[in-house]
């Protein structure tokens, strides 16, 4: 029915060091991407590894 409905997002405001603003945006105009996708990517990325190498905890 809505086959273009993208999954539901939240806006945040997340301050980072001026220095690593610019790493991000110098590596996401190498991959011509834009910088916040490149860090949704990165950040997506690095949960998933960790989930996986962390055991579940029993309740």
């Amino acid at each position: 029915m809505f086959p273009r409905l993208k999954p539901s997002t939240e806006t945040i405001s997340l301050r980072l060091p001026k220095s690593l603003l610019d790493h991000l945006k110098t590596l996401a105009n190498k991959r011509d991407v834009p910088y916040q996708t490149l860090l949704k990517l990165f950040v997506l990325e690095h949960v998933q590894t960790e989930l996986r190498l962390r055991p579940a905890k029993a309740s």
